[in-house]
């Protein structure tokens, strides 16, 4: 067989869509979709209503536009991948995509002669098919955090994936056990913002399908077991100044005290748009069985150093080390439009010179009586989006008026379902 390509873009809801193309495709390009792929839900049921989507001007295509040095290895034998932008059918930027609000966000801080870099970290558990067909947990009888070998992985799903990374150039910090079992983390690498979230959804793209090929279900879904903790995905983030060097830290020193004023602004503007936030980057309806208190997750409006249980955890390390994480993002998010919002709120932070609270000196487990936690349900996030307008204003008024539609259908298409249904509503797709 002749090498293929394989274009690909991340939806709205966390999918990565595209299609396998011939050799002769293979560099500097483009191909179409049908435009109202924004329009469609986890049940595949299309909401023609849908802003941004054209569903009801004639139901058009988009065309997504690569350059031939984008073109990396994938992990198929001869299948080459890439992603690039969305455009509608007059040549404008699709706007509604996350791709397009994260390069948004990255110029709106170059204007300030600052290059945002991130590295992720991913969460999810494994699952096998049962006799029956059902989804039934990875079975890992020896399995205990920061684990490695058999007893955490009896098939070795986690190896392949690794040498399939590495394969078609993917850099891996590391890959763990969680304390729940079966969980896994896959951290990725700093790279600059771009780079790194397309690296990001082929990556998981990658991790799932080859642990598919091993019989193992992967799912970054946020709460997949309710017993056990949740899948998230953490956001670090830092800056490089004009010179390369790392604009968050003013010294070797960790911790706040070896923070910039930009540091701080950054932290401040993730306080202040806190309610808002969590529409957009933890926005499923299961997104709230793991946005809870005492879970670690990111529900209160709460920072602190070295600290695990708030929401904007800051860096013990200091210099060329020094980043800001943000704790309450999952992978039912866009990627790029969940890095989008988190680097969308720390501008208006730094912008507006917003004062910092005091830091988190309490446990994992409750928050101190100043601070706010986030809605309880998806609707009521997605009112707190709403509310906030300076931060809709950030990720853009067309961008979250399509966020906005397509969630509340979420919500109306699972307020009778059981927690266990509304959960296996986005399962097999997240």
């Amino acid at each position: 067989m002749r090498d293929r390509l394989r274009p690909v873009w991340c939806d709205h809801l966390s999918i990565l869509r595209g299609k396998y193309l011939p050799q002769e495709k293979i560099g500097t390009g483009s191909t179409r979709f049908a435009q109202p792929c924004f329009a469609v839900h986890y049940d595949k049921d299309l909401i023609v209503d849908a802003p941004g989507t054209n569903c009801l001007e004639g139901l058009p295509d988009m065309t997504l536009s690569w350059q031939a040095q984008d073109i990396r290895p994938g992990w198929e034998p001869g299948v080459h991948m890439v992603t690039g932008d969305l455009t509608d059918r007059d040549g404008a930027p699709i706007r509604i995509a996350g791709r397009h609000a994260l390069k948004t966000a990255i110029a709106d801080w170059q204007k300030h002669g600052l290059t945002p870099k991130v590295g992720i970290e991913l969460e999810a558990y494994a699952f096998v098919r049962g006799e029956d067909g059902s989804l039934q947990p990875y079975d890992t009888p020896g399995a205990h955090v920061y684990g490695g070998g058999p007893f955490n992985d009896p098939l070795g799903f986690t190896d392949a994936i690794w040498e399939a990374a590495e394969a078609a150039g993917f850099r891996l910090d590391l890959i763990t056990t969680e304390y729940d079992a079966p969980q896994f983390e896959f951290t990725l690498a700093f790279d600059e913002a771009l780079a790194a979230m397309d690296d990001l959804v082929m990556f998981r793209q990658l991790a799932r399908e080859v642990a598919f090929r091993k019989g193992v279900i992967l799912t970054f879904l946020p709460k997949p077991l309710f017993e056990k903790g949740g899948n998230g995905m953490h956001i670090n983030l830092s800056f490089a100044d004009g010179a390369g060097e790392n604009a968050l830290s003013q010294g070797e020193e960790g911790g706040i005290a070896g923070m910039t004023d930009l540091a701080r602004g950054c932290i401040a503007g993730w306080m202040a748009h806190h309610k808002g936030l969590a529409a957009l980057v933890a926005p499923s309806v299961n997104s709230y069985a793991r946005l809870q208190p005492a879970s670690m997750a990111g529900y209160w409006a709460n920072w602190g150093v070295d600290h695990r249980g708030v929401t904007a955890r800051v860096s013990g390390e200091g210099g060329k080390k020094a980043r800001l994480e943000h704790r309450m993002a999952d992978a039912s998010a866009n990627p790029y439009g969940a890095v989008a919002a988190v680097l969308q709120a720390a501008r208006l932070g730094y912008e507006a010179g917003q004062a910092l609270q005091a830091a988190e000196t309490q446990d994992c487990f409750m928050g101190q009586d100043t601070e706010t936690g986030v809605a309880a349900s998806l609707s009521d996030a997605l009112d707190d989006l709403e509310a906030d307008s300076a931060l809709v204003a950030a990720m853009g008024a067309e961008y979250c008026a399509h966020h906005v539609h397509m969630k509340r259908v979420e919500v109306d298409k699972t307020k009778d379902m059981t927690a266990e249904q509304a959960r296996d509503f986005a399962i097999w797709f997240v």
